[in-house]
């Protein structure tokens, strides 16, 4: 590994890490400037009440010395706070409770899109202008126009109801097999669509002219040049697809009773659980952060001839 890519992973680790802060500075000053408070949905709260409680949870300090107070737990200790809702329990275990389901969730859809939307795409491409190539580009086509919410909610009568094939409680085993669909299709669709057009672009390039010229087979064209070049494309996409798979998933958990992270962080907005809310969009945010990072380190790993700078 070179300088350059060293000095460009180091730089990319910084700017992610100053984005994080970011992150964090915005959420805790514009929670705090949200109307209302986490006590006024409570019944019969006098004004001594409300003040031991903002004691209790220290929102009785200036507001500046609740930032260093917060900056400083989640740098030093990992702490985003206890919930003020769900007596006894800290956030970090909430989020990641939820996030031992989700990840669960995200994983398999994400490894499941990359697969199909790889495998369809190169197809496509080789199949182009052909029915097969037709047929893939239309259902692509309308997978990336509907909304995950529609499609969960389509597979769910579908596959509950009129066939009762999977149960509807994403708790257990067989219910995750639903929304792990519903995640997979919109991201799949488009890896098949970014798939097609790199591979496309590659079989007409030079090199791949002169292998042919030379009697190389076209097994070791296709997966041995063209593919593993038309990736490139796909690893950009794949990294921030996986945290938006885990982080966007809200709605569909939500439609499925899937206890993961989207369920809590909808319930936490609900019953404006002010400390849930700014843990849960932090972790969130960072994970994104996190995987375009990766995302763009995996180029050098991917193609060596790529320049970093």
């Amino acid at each position: 590994m070179n300088t350059n890519t060293l000095f460009y992973i180091l730089k990319r680790i910084l700017l992610a890490l100053l984005t994080i802060w970011v992150v964090i500075t915005v959420t805790f000053f514009v929670m705090h400037a949200v109307p209302g408070g986490p006590f006024t949905s409570e019944k019969a709260v006098s004004a001594e009440v409300e003040a031991a409680m903002k004691a209790k949870y220290g929102l009785d300090v200036p507001l500046s010395e609740q930032y260093i107070t917060y900056l400083k737990g989640i740098v030093t200790k990992f702490d985003f706070g206890p919930s003020i809702k769900q007596k006894g329990r800290s956030v970090i275990d909430i989020i990641m409770t939820g996030l031992k389901t989700s990840a669960v969730l995200g994983v398999a859809a994400a490894g499941i899109a990359l697969v199909v939307g790889v495998v369809l795409g190169a197809v496509a491409a080789l199949r182009r202008n052909k029915i097969s190539d037709r047929i893939i580009m239309i259902v692509t086509t309308a997978f990336v126009s509907m909304p995950s919410f529609i499609m969960g909610t389509l597979l769910l009568l579908s596959f509950t109801l009129a066939i009762p094939l999977f149960p509807a409680n994403g708790s257990t085993k067989m219910g995750l097999v639903l929304p792990v669909i519903t995640l997979s299709l919109s991201p799949m669709a488009h890896i098949t669509r970014l798939t097609r057009s790199s591979m496309l672009d590659v079989l007409g390039q030079d090199y791949i002219r002169t292998a042919r010229a030379k009697g190389v087979s076209s097994v070791k064209i296709i997966f041995g040049h063209a593919l593993k070049n038309a990736l490139i494309p796909v690893i950009t996409y794949f990294g921030p697809m996986l945290a938006y798979i885990v982080t966007g998933s809200l709605v569909v958990e939500r439609i499925f009773a899937v206890p993961g992270v989207g369920s809590e962080f909808v319930s936490s907005i609900t019953n404006r659980d002010y400390p849930e809310i700014m843990g849960t969009t932090i972790i969130l945010a960072s994970l994104i952060v996190i995987m375009n990072l990766l995302g763009d380190i995996m180029y050098k790993v991917v193609d060596p001839r790529i320049n970093l700078k």
